[in-house]
């Protein structure tokens, strides 16, 4: 199993950006997809993006599509989020996810490890 440790989340003026990175412990990271979810209070968590295994395949959910880039480093255990053009919308508590399957997934319930959160506020 993995335990996935967020990390980079801070408050940034709109327009501004940020790195988000996830560090995971365990031995098989390689075989996890990951993801990030945000979620805001009184929503439901909220699919951002997650890419593959070996790092060749990512999706990303409408609302970051071309402000954000996932990459990971299966070397150092490592996935990270960039986040640029940053809207006040953004604001969410950001989190880091690991998935068993082959294919990647936008269901927050196919996800079986999850880290702390990270708080992303983004100001107007």
């Amino acid at each position: 199993q993995v335990q996935p440790v967020e990390s980079g989340g801070g408050l940034v003026q709109a327009g501004g950006s940020l790195r988000l990175s996830c560090a995971a412990s365990g031995r098989t990271f390689s075989n996890y997809v990951m993801g990030w979810f945000r979620q805001v209070p009184g929503k439901e968590r909220e699919f951002v993006v997650a890419i593959s295994r070996s790092g060749e395949k990512s999706y990303y959910a409408d609302s970051v599509k071309g402000r954000s880039t996932i990459s990971r480093d299966n070397a150092k255990n490592t996935v990270y989020l960039q986040m640029n053009s940053l809207k006040p919308e953004d604001t969410a508590v950001y989190y880091c996810a690991a998935d068993r399957g082959v294919l990647i997934s936008t269901a927050a319930y196919d996800y079986e490890y999850w880290g702390q959160g990270t708080q992303v506020t983004v100001s107007s």
